[in-house]
């Protein structure tokens, strides 16, 4: 019971969380202020990409990140709407309608939060990186892409559609002057965003973009669409009512969001670790985090959650240490909504559409993609395979796709470490020597490799004895032990006594189990060094056959 207990309050706060505090405090002040500023556009962006709407992107920068910096497992975490959550939301806000997001919010945090609660944290290491990689260039494909129809002042009626579609019918439907205006606004906080970062990178380029562009729009009176008018708080929350047949359809998207939210947050967690000297990070505490995060989030008319690398980049980078620099970012937008809602309401949506695009091509490191692609083909092609398939199918499709593949070509390449060998016998030949085959087998022994093991083996012929060499077999699994009893049984029904060499301790029950051993003419034939196992075949050359 008390090992229960520890592990159960091993996933709640404590005061150790902030024990750093006192000598952090200014860093994580500066750096909240700083993550709040840049988190500012991209919470409106990603509420208006989403369909949700602006204030659904700030409520959830707000609520989720004040929720998943107190309970999560990073202590730099920074948490809130995401471009990839955005992929996926789309078109569920688009086939079901904006009176889901609230249940699939809530649905999808208490998955995540049941995972945690599991233990499942750690699994997200079994993630290869051509996919993570493959999976993130996807991503800023997509994010690119969707800012198409507001880059050119399109609305577009077909928001469930692949953004490749809707792109080429807002190219196709552009014209007039709110074309060029947009285009314009786009370009400016563009150049204004990337300036900044290359002469002042610690100036928050797309906040000084956006305002500049804002002022543009109002003094021209530009006839460009704008956020529209915000409440001056939050909301007050609200239990999600949706009927059972309709929370049945949306048990799969909440799924699909649900595993999203607990990849991308845990590979967020896992670089800020590398990152930061703030030690390292909870998986399984911060799925919790995350988990109730999107249920707070849901619960006040907001977004599903998810780690957030570039505002947890800019936390670290800023001097963030402890958990508060991430809810000071959050007090921050909540100030920001509450004293300045009627001036974020005239920023027009093309300005956004100019942040979403720099951040997307932001998202892709070149040095990164031209690394994967150079190590190996198999991992080029992992790469380009969830790359495409992000892009042209589904997130989550693309993640198992690339899993699948990444797991056949390491199927592949650890095949190819199992080896058979047919050796000469050690020491001065004898008389006979060439009726005995002595062969070592190397490497893995497993279902990818056993086949070729038996085909080689079995086919021998014109020989009374063969010694099986195990000492150098790495990895058996049951396929393998299996297809070795197999090897064994055939030879000794063909008459040729069969002498094993060199097993294991830690193979011996599961050869024993698989029937090896028994196979055996008799227990003799089980040697741990290889004279003597020679000296017994050359021995039983020598008896008369009956």
């Amino acid at each position: 019971m008390s090992a229960a207990l520890a592990r159960a309050a091993s996933l709640l706060p404590s005061r150790a969380d902030y024990a750093r505090l006192p000598r952090t405090w200014r860093g994580d002040l500066v750096a909240g202020i700083t993550v709040g500023i840049v988190a500012l556009p991209l919470a409106l962006a990603f509420g208006v990409s989403s369909g949700a709407g602006a204030e659904a992107g700030l409520v959830t920068a707000i609520v989720a990140g004040v929720v998943a910096a107190i309970f999560g497992g990073s202590h730099v975490q920074v948490s809130g709407p995401t471009g990839a959550m955005v992929v996926v939301l789309a078109p569920i806000i688009a086939e079901h309608g904006l009176g889901a997001l609230a249940f699939v919010s809530v649905a999808a945090g208490v998955i995540v939060l049941a995972a945690g609660v599991l233990r499942l944290g750690r699994a997200v290491a079994a993630i290869p990186w051509p996919v993570i990689e493959g999976f993130t260039l996807g991503i800023a494909v997509i994010i690119f892409l969707q800012q198409v129809p507001g880059a050119l002042g399109v609305t577009t009626t077909r928001h469930g559609a692949n953004v490749l579609i809707v792109a080429g019918d807002a190219v196709a439907d552009a014209g007039g002057a709110a074309a060029w205006w947009s285009l314009g606004l786009v370009a400016g906080v563009a150049a204004v965003t990337l300036a900044f970062a290359t002469w002042a990178p610690k100036v928050p380029g797309s906040i000084v973009g956006v305002v500049a562009a804002t002022v543009v729009v109002v003094w021209a009176d530009a006839p460009v669409a704008t956020i529209g008018e915000l409440p001056p708080g939050l909301p007050m929350p609200a239990v999600p009512s949706v009927s059972l047949g309709a929370a049945a359809s949306l048990l799969g998207p909440a799924l699909t969001v649900a595993a999203l939210a607990a990849i991308e947050s845990l590979l967020s967690a896992r670089v800020a670790s590398a990152h930061s000297r703030t030690g390292a990070y909870d998986a399984d505490r911060e799925l919790v985090g995350q988990g109730l995060a999107s249920v707070a989030s849901g619960l006040f008319g907001g977004m599903p959650a998810t780690g957030a690398i570039a505002r947890t980049a800019v936390n670290i980078r800023s001097g963030g240490r402890t958990r508060v620099a991430a809810i000071l970012h959050s007090a921050f937008l909540l100030a920001v909504v509450g004293v300045g809602a009627g001036l974020v309401s005239r920023i027009p949506l093309a300005a956004l559409s100019g942040v979403l695009m720099v951040t997307a091509v932001r998202m892709v490191s070149v040095r990164t993609v031209k690394a994967v692609v150079r190590t190996s083909r198999p991992s080029a092609l992992v790469f380009a395979v969830t790359a495409v398939v992000t892009v042209s199918v589904d997130l989550i499709y693309a993640v198992a796709v690339g899993i699948v593949a990444a797991a056949f070509f390491a199927l592949r390449a650890l095949a190819a470490t199992a080896g058979v060998h047919r050796e000469e016998l050690p020491g001065p030949a004898a008389a006979g020597d060439e009726r005995i085959a002595l062969f070592r087998i190397d490497g893995a022994l497993f279902f990818g490799a056993a086949d070729r093991i038996h085909e080689r083996v079995t086919s021998i012929a014109d020989v009374q004895v063969v010694i099986l060499r195990l000492s150098q077999v790495q990895l058996l699994d049951s396929t393998g032990a299996s297809v070795l009893a197999e090897i064994v049984s055939g030879l000794e029904a063909r008459g040729v006594a069969v002498l094993v060499k060199g097993i294991q301790e830690r193979h011996e029950q599961m050869l024993t189990r698989a029937g090896v051993i028994d196979a055996l003419a008799h227990r003799g034939h089980l040697f741990d060094d290889l004279p003597s196992a020679v000296e017994h075949a050359r021995d039983h050359l020598a008896r008369p056959r009956v």
